[in-house]
């Protein structure tokens, strides 16, 4: 089986960890952290970084240290992962769901400006949800496959409503908007992950990324417990969530091949954009004019045939193909939750295959795959 999307670790991840091991620093302090932190910061060009357990935990502490608190609204787009959705129900609050852009699979800028301009008026304490007198307190754009979102128009747009932005930037590390990295796009704080199968990994872990110092600061508190001095005092609830030097030491040598990390993802996906298009019945992954994604998936959109469908015959010929995200307005938890239209993406999720994709990933592999997938969609 040729597998949908593993690690590459083929650098200097096992002698990073024998280090760790040799030095006893296995733990959350330890050199490799710090080292993490500081070549975020390098690769991106964020002002600070702090690393988290996972990602899901830096959304966490930064919707936290962004104002967003029980009962709040944050808004945010269906069509993402789960993840994005419960880091916000662990704030107390609750997301506002939206419809995303078929230009990009990423939150609609038209459908954040027409929902916040018909259903929220202000008043002494904040902005409101009209049908419910809710706090809408945050946005929380996704970037879809790891490609930015329209951030200039969603961040102007927050702006003139007061409202910070929180952006998940999960899987877009070495993605550009506009020739600028995650960490320098307007938000006030935007969050990485390294679970296995993103491009860099740690094996799991995250990463805040902010350009005020008193936020990362807040974040960088929040994480590690709230503790105030070497006498145990602690000032508000706080979370063990802080990375280990393991997992640092593995982001370390992982980001030592970042640049053909990427590389490798987007000839991947152009390649399978080439030998595919032509196909019929089949659109390739959104490429907006103002962004190079980080194309941490690739594969195709079906237009007349679920990709749910299509995956057990493309298993059978030894290919691990996928169907993608079920938008967060058909998931248990939040289907009472305050929602938008959203016609884009209750067309494109039962649409979307993801095929294999792994950074080390043969071009003998990826003709395997491609001849799969032909010979199944022309079948």
């Amino acid at each position: 089986m040729i597998p949908l999307c593993i690690p590459n670790l083929g650098g200097n991840e096992a002698r990073y960890l024998v280090e760790c091991v040799d030095t006893n620093f296995v733990s959350s302090v330890g050199p490799f952290v710090d080292r993490f932190e500081e070549e975020l910061r390098e690769v991106t060009g964020a002002r600070f970084a702090v690393a988290t357990a996972s990602g899901t935990a830096g959304l966490h502490v930064a919707l936290l240290a962004a104002g967003v608190g029980r009962d709040d609204l944050v808004l945010l787009p269906s069509f993402t992962f789960i993840a994005s959705a419960n880091a916000i129900a662990h704030c107390g609050a609750d997301p506002w769901l939206l419809d995303v852009s078929e230009a990009s699979w990423t939150l609609d800028p038209e459908a954040v400006e027409r929902t916040l301009a018909t259903e929220t008026e202000s008043s002494n304490g904040g902005l409101r949800h009209r049908a419910t007198g809710r706090r809408v307190a945050a946005i929380m754009p996704v970037y879809t496959l790891g490609l930015p979102a329209d951030m200039d128009r969603l961040v102007a747009l927050a702006n003139d409503y007061a409202l910070p932005v929180v952006a998940d930037a999960a899987a877009a590390i070495g993605a550009r908007y506009k020739d600028r990295s995650p960490g320098c796009l307007g938000a006030q704080l935007e969050v990485l992950s390294f679970n296995g199968n993103k491009t860099v990994t740690c094996g799991g872990g995250g990463a805040v990324l902010a350009s005020d110092e008193q936020l990362a600061r807040l974040v960088r508190h929040l994480t590690t417990t709230a503790r105030v001095s070497d006498a145990y005092d602690h000032d508000r609830v706080g979370f063990n969530y802080r990375m280990t030097n393991l997992h640092a030491a593995l982001g370390c040598a992982q980001l030592e091949q970042l640049e053909s990390f990427v590389a490798a993802k987007r000839r991947i996906a152009e390649t399978y954009n080439h030998a595919l298009a032509d196909l019929p019945g089949v659109r390739v992954f959104p490429a907006p004019p103002w962004a190079n994604g980080a194309r941490w998936f690739s594969g195709l959109a079906l237009v007349d045939r679920r990709a749910a469908e299509v995956v057990p015959r493309l298993q059978e010929r030894g290919v691990d193909a996928r169907p993608f995200w079920k938008p967060l307005t058909l998931q248990a938890p939040y289907r009472d939750c305050p929602r938008a239209p959203t016609p884009v993406t209750d067309r494109i999720w039962p649409t979307v295959l993801t095929l294999p994709c792994s950074t080390a990933l043969t071009r003998t592999d990826q003709d395997a795959v491609i001849n799969a997938v032909r010979a199944v969609l022309i079948d």
